[in-house]
């Protein structure tokens, strides 16, 4: 599997022969340049995760790419003439040799009572490789058998403690750190030093942040 870091929480997901990008937001940076993709997935409606106003140039660059979000933000997408397949909790899409299922269903809440919006969180699963986590903005869900976590750093919606607590819930073998797209670089170095400071003994970190294509196993 190969990921690149785009930029904040967004991810281009190499594997089974397969480009998909997710969660093009506006904290990342040329993301509507990338090419070659045979499908956008995008896990909310907040628009640090779905540039509204860049998509139609990422779609024109890549002819027949299958955009699919989660269901309110498919409605908002089609209401601005960008026609998306809703992507449901439970929903599982095969795209040649990648297989992604989405699950959760509900963005975290800034607080216990406060409203929410829907959320889907990606599973992605292809034979011979790792299986990836991208929660989306959101910590309700732990899956077992995660090898591979996209781990946001920080967010209104979460602190430190509930950062550590999530990637230790996971216990993948490999977290890859997003969400960062709020922290100036000496803040982030601290995010990330965090979660090296307090991760499980069996995870790696692994910061793809500028890196380019990076295998992760």
């Amino acid at each position: 599997m190969l990921l690149t870091h785009l930029g904040h929480s967004c991810l281009l997901v190499e594997a089974g022969g397969v480009r998909v990008l997710v969660d093009p937001g506006t904290f990342t940076p040329g993301f509507e340049t990338t090419t070659g993709l045979d499908a956008v997935l995008i896990t909310h409606q907040h628009v640090d995760h779905v540039d509204a106003d860049r998509l139609p140039a990422l779609l024109a660059a890549n002819s027949g790419t299958a955009l699919l979000a989660e269901p309110s933000t498919a409605d908002r997408l089609a209401a601005a003439g960008v026609p998306a397949t809703p992507l449901r909790p439970g929903d599982e899409r095969r795209f040649d040799g990648l297989t992604v299922r989405a699950v959760g269903g509900l963005h975290a809440r800034l607080f216990e009572e406060g409203p929410t919006v829907g959320n889907v969180g990606l599973m992605f699963s292809a034979s011979g490789e790792p299986a990836l986590f991208h929660p989306g903005d959101s910590y309700y869900l732990t899956p077992s058998g995660i090898d591979v976590l996209a781990l946001p750093l920080v967010a209104p919606w979460t602190g430190g403690r509930g950062t550590i607590e999530f990637l230790r819930s996971v216990a993948p073998r490999v977290a890859v750190p997003i969400h960062d797209g709020l922290l100036v670089p000496a803040a982030r170095q601290i995010y990330v030093g965090m979660v090296e400071s307090y991760r499980p003994d069996s995870t790696r970190i692994a910061d793809l942040a500028d890196a380019g294509p990076t295998e992760v196993s």
